[in-house]
């Protein structure tokens, strides 16, 4: 167990240090809205989903619009169910409190770790719970130093800071691609989000993309399963 969580945190840690850099955005742009840092840090450890927080922080003007952060929290972190659905394989036999514990700390980078890490056999619940608190670690300490800057640094832009959730969603897509046979779900779902990102309000894109790339590759496995008997 304890070989499996620092496996996790040691592989985590590359992409945890681009997780710090743009979680120190979020906090120049909390800063700037004047949020709290105690309500930041409870936004990042019951929230913790980096896109859905700058969603809020950019929405956060008096009076706040609890609604629509509700309704855009839920649309965009839906992607998470097809997350959550993936691990099942490496959760099945745990105990329920470990589950919740493990699906609580999947983010988009510690699931594509461990992703990488199950298609090797060597991925475990503790491995998943290393990665998905080391990312936590990362972001926390990101966000509370851009809160203690944001009066000083108006632009982040300015510094790259912003570039940095770009660069390390490319650099987990790279570790994720196995070849042609993920060509076809990846143009579909981009496909499709760019065509739903012209034509629907809001976030709904990313849930659309998400939900067609799946449904493209699980319609395709058949078909691979029974070429690989042949």
């Amino acid at each position: 167990m304890q070989n499996g969580f620092m496996q996790g945190i040691r592989a985590t840690l590359p992409v945890s240090a681009s997780v710090a850099a743009y979680g120190s955005v979020l906090g120049v742009l909390a800063a700037q809205k004047s949020v709290a840092w105690g309500t930041l840090m409870a936004m990042n450890v019951f929230i913790f989903a980096g896109s859905s927080q700058f969603v809020m922080i950019d929405m956060w003007n008096q009076p706040l619009p609890v609604l629509e952060m509700a309704l855009a929290v839920l649309v965009i972190n839906l992607r998470y169910l097809l997350a959550g659905a993936s691990m099942q394989p490496l959760l099945y036999s745990t105990s329920r409190i470990r589950q919740f514990l493990a699906v609580h700390l999947v983010t988009d980078e510690s699931w594509a770790v461990t992703m990488t890490a199950l298609r090797r056999g060597e991925a475990t619940v503790s491995y998943l719970v290393g990665a998905g608190l080391c990312v936590l670690g990362a972001w926390c300490a990101g966000t509370m130093v851009g809160m203690g800057f944001g009066a000083v640094v108006s632009s982040p832009e300015a510094f790259a800071l912003d570039f940095a959730f770009t660069a390390v969603f490319t650099a987990l897509a790279v570790s994720l691609w196995r070849g042609n046979e993920d060509a076809l779900p990846w143009i579909v779902a981009l496909a499709v989000s760019i065509l739903a990102a012209e034509v629907l309000p809001g976030k709904w894109h990313i849930v659309i993309g998400a939900v067609s790339g799946a449904l493209t590759a699980a319609i395709g496995q058949p078909q691979e399963v029974a070429h690989a008997a042949q």
